[in-house]
């Protein structure tokens, strides 16, 4: 383990702790100002494919702004574990409301289906869920590696614009980041859309 997977650790309990700890009524107000504001923003009107998910542990829920995303004739995609490559991630194309099935960690994702892939070239925007961020673009996951490593395989000029979505208690002034993290080019909170690595 490396140093910085040393300092992770605490935080990201600590972290987590901080997000489970929001009300449910905080988590509604906070659903509720993302579907509000992040639609109309440059980076997602632009986008044709967009790609985001079922939230989980008190992530930021985007459902409600699946619904208006959809309704406005966006393309949309979850993640699924990849059958074949341990660690990595497909996206396969969803629309809300269909059944969903839940993987090997509980978390609800679409029943794997070929026809329904979507191929990473064809994803413009990922709203990705994270336990913690910070100014610089680092992002803190849950720790299994799953977006770092599906991205990490692509070249910078083929990644779809990455936006992390959180609560504003989720931000940090400084992680410790691995060579191996894939930076993120937003954050997305309830109320604002802020560029980062800036």
């Amino acid at each position: 383990m490396t140093a910085a997977s040393q300092r992770r650790a605490p935080l990201r309990q600590q972290l987590r702790q901080a997000r489970r700890a929001l009300t449910p009524q905080q988590q509604k107000a906070a659903a509720v100002g993302l579907a509000g504001h992040l639609p109309d923003r440059s980076l997602v009107q632009h986008a044709t494919t967009v790609a985001l998910y079922i939230a989980n542990d008190g992530e930021l829920d985007p459902h409600l702004l699946a619904e208006v995303l959809h309704a406005r004739g966006k393309r949309l995609a979850l993640p699924v574990l990849h059958p074949f490559h341990p660690q990595h991630l497909l996206f396969l194309e969803f629309v809300p409301g269909q059944s969903l099935v839940a993987n090997r960690f509980g978390i609800p994702e679409p029943a794997l289906e070929k026809p329904r892939v979507v191929p990473m070239a064809e994803l413009d925007l990922i709203l990705m869920p994270l336990v913690g961020f910070d100014d610089q673009g680092n992002r803190l996951g849950m720790g299994g590696g799953f977006y770092d490593r599906t991205l990490g395989c692509l070249e910078m000029a083929a990644r779809p614009a990455l936006v992390g979505l959180a609560h504003d208690c989720q931000r940090v002034p400084q992680l410790p980041s691995e060579p191996w993290d894939v930076p993120i080019d937003a954050i997305a909170t309830a109320t604002e859309l802020k560029t980062l690595g800036g």
